[in-house]
């Protein structure tokens, strides 16, 4: 990154937001990713050692949101929807079109939901108000989200799962397992062996 926050060879010709923190070793494509972001916290996002963002990855992060991707992740066209806190541990792969979201951001009573789609539609601007609970998402060391999948407020995925394609994850997931479906459900464990040649 250049001294006034830009990605050397990017398209989008807009600087990398101040509180982003990106390490001298990561890789990101482009600071069109960090167009919906609007954290207030000092550090709304942390990309470390080795990773690396992708064209088509969006950080839509709200004012109180945190997003913090580990060592050696590799993120690919996923959309990241944050107002609490998703932690992306070390070693993680996020295949593309995943939706990661730790919010809702509309309430799920009909006459609130309501309430907030006329406001939007008379011009108001569009927000989180307190009927919309944001729950942190957790992805553990070494697990992989393979493409299109969904994983929704409050899941913790476990080190080494593997979520497959597609699926829609509404509840934890044990480390070491594969997950697939809709909601997603374990079919099997990953044994010791299986992950190592």
């Amino acid at each position: 990154m250049t001294p006034d926050r830009r990605i050397p060879g990017d398209w989008f010709d807009q600087p990398v937001p101040g509180n982003v923190e990106i390490h001298d070793e990561a890789y990101v494509e482009t600071a069109f990713s960090f167009l919906l972001y609007r954290s207030q916290l000092a550090a709304g996002v942390r990309i470390g050692r080795g990773a690396s963002v992708y064209l088509g990855t969006m950080f839509d992060v709200g004012r109180q949101g945190r997003v913090s991707c580990g060592a050696f992740t590799l993120v690919n066209g996923a959309r990241i929807v944050c107002d609490a806190e998703i932690l992306i541990e070390d070693y993680v792969l996020i295949s593309w079109n995943v939706f990661l979201m730790d919010t809702y951001r509309v309430p799920a009573d009909p006459a609130l939901r309501r309430r907030a789609v006329i406001a939007a539609a008379s011009g108001e601007p569009r927000r989180v108000d307190g009927h919309v609970e944001a729950r942190p998402i957790h992805i553990k060391r070494a697990a992989w989200i393979g493409f299109d999948a969904c994983v929704l407020p409050g899941v913790t995925i476990g080190e080494g799962a593997i979520v497959g394609a597609r699926s829609v994850v509404t509840e934890d997931v044990e480390p070491f397992t594969i997950v697939v479906g809709n909601p997603a459900r374990m079919v099997r464990r990953i044994e010791p062996g299986e992950t190592t040649p």
